[in-house]
């Protein structure tokens, strides 16, 4: 199923929207999520759930916030798995029609673009 929404919506609102928190999702699967996704991990029960860490604030007692070198490496670790998945959705988006409005009343007809456009990257990157 298909869930298309305006760009402006928060990837964290619309996971919330879509997957109802303390319902049972993800409990026997990974999520490799970034920051914009702070608070799953109390929302929602699963087997391992990977966040980036965050660089703390800037304060008086703390004037040069820095990640600690393991912090770092686990960042670049966690990017590393995720910039594969956000490479696949960005060379979907090649495809013109998923980047403009589809002005069709068909409901089946924008699951046919992302079907084809994700068939055809696939065949392309092979």
């Amino acid at each position: 199923m298909c869930c298309i929404v305006a760009g402006s919506v928060h990837d964290y609102t619309l996971m919330k929207d879509v997957f109802t928190p303390g319902s049972a999702w993800f409990e026997k699967v990974n999520l490799w999520l970034d920051l914009g996704f702070l608070g799953a991990d109390k929302d929602y029960q699963s087997t391992q759930i990977y966040l980036p860490h965050k660089k703390p604030r800037k304060s008086k007692k703390n004037p040069n916030p820095t990640l600690t070198p393991e912090q770092k490496k686990q960042n670049r670790k966690q990017a590393a798995t995720r910039v594969i998945v956000e490479h696949a959705i960005g060379g979907m988006k090649f495809f013109h029609c998923l980047m403009h409005r589809i002005r069709n009343h068909l409901g089946h007809f924008v699951d046919y673009f992302f079907s084809l456009s994700a068939g055809l990257w696939n065949y392309k990157i092979c």
